[in-house]
């Protein structure tokens, strides 16, 4: 499984979360304790706002401890929202366009997680991307499949509806299908003012996910990147995170059909 964090709130530079803690994302990508698997070595990414509504993306399939480059980056950008991301493959490729965060105009998402049997409901499941963002499929992995699927039923403006119809659709999908693998969704995505982040599996083992709210904003971690792990509150299963730049974070309820 993979391991990712988002920020917003006051801009910062980005080392402070991905790079300069004891137990950073780039210390995850080694040595992970809340995963899996130790090592998050196929590929990494960075997603991040600035002067413009789209995102900056840089993307690598080179594990993130290995690049220079991510780490000059983080010295130097600062900004109010951003993801990072360490890839562990499950089932696709090892490519630059399977890394995450995945990106459309001003959206940014990434995931965490496997839509059980995969391999066997792909086409079934690009079946619900439309032909007008089917443009922007440039991977193969099922989190960018839930992603441009998620847009094209209005996550730009109700993110949660939308991620709710999808992977109620999904879970549906697969169970014709007669697999038994679990559906399994940890992620977070914005439309670059709002950020949501997800926690949730149709058989409750949903991935790790951690959130704290300090002096400088909301951090949304798949695990804490310090070791002060009583001032981070656990999502619980079952839930999505809500928070704007304006408002504190508040969690609700998110519970797609299981069937």
């Amino acid at each position: 499984m993979c391991r990712f964090l988002a920020y917003q709130g006051q801009p910062v530079l980005m080392e402070s979360v991905v790079s300069k803690p004891c137990h950073s994302l780039i210390h995850q990508s080694m040595h992970a304790t809340e995963a899996k698997t130790v090592t998050n070595g196929d590929g990494f990414g960075l997603g991040w706002y600035g002067e413009r509504p789209e995102p900056g993306i840089y993307r690598d399939l080179r594990p993130a401890w290995s690049d220079d480059n991510l780490l000059s980056i983080c010295q130097q950008v600062r900004s109010p929202l951003f993801f990072a991301h360490v890839r562990a493959a499950t089932g696709t490729a090892t490519a630059r366009a399977n890394c995450h965060p995945f990106s459309h105009g001003t959206s940014l998402f990434m995931h965490n997680g496997q839509i059980g049997g995969y391999a066997n409901v792909r086409r079934a499941i690009e079946a619900l991307i439309p032909d007008s963002l089917y443009s922007n499929r440039h991977g193969t992995t099922d989190s960018e499949a839930i992603f441009l699927a998620a847009l094209a039923r209005g996550a730009l403006s109700d993110a949660v509806k939308a991620f709710t119809s999808v992977l109620t659709t999904v879970r549906g999908i697969t169970r014709a299908a007669g697999i038994t693998e679990a559906l399994r969704f940890a992620a977070a995505y914005t439309n670059g003012d709002t950020l949501h982040a997800f926690r949730w599996a149709c058989d409750d083992k949903a991935p790790t996910l951690y959130w704290r709210h300090d002096a400088n904003g909301l951090h949304v971690v798949s695990e804490p990147w310090d070791e002060s792990k009583g001032v981070w509150n656990a999502l619980p299963q079952g839930s999505v995170l809500v928070a704007d730049r304006h408002s504190l974070p508040k969690v609700m309820p998110f519970s797609p059909e299981c069937g």
